[in-house]
């Protein structure tokens, strides 16, 4: 996983499958971002990257007991730490 800073803090695009990370933020453009948090993606919350598609784009994770696919524009903004 790749570390944003010195703090453990790295984007969901860094996980690999199976591993879980906690969200601590979301950057990016406010429309993203506000759609992000309407599906659950919101700081504290814990996600499990479950699988990723042959070619990297879309993954899938588990967020709130339910699966969403992200494309890795929507990875890059979002900021976790280790679980």
């Amino acid at each position: 996983m790749e570390d944003k800073n010195n703090k453990g803090e790295f984007t969901l695009e860094g996980l690999k499958p199976g591993e879980k990370g906690k969200v601590i933020k979301v950057e990016g453009d406010k429309n993203l971002k506000r759609r992000l948090l309407d599906m659950g993606v919101v700081p504290g919350v814990e996600i499990k990257l479950e699988k990723v598609a042959p070619l990297g784009d879309p993954i899938d994770i588990l967020v709130k007991g339910y699966h969403l696919s992200l494309r890795k524009k929507e990875a890059r903004i979002i900021l976790l730490e280790r679980v």
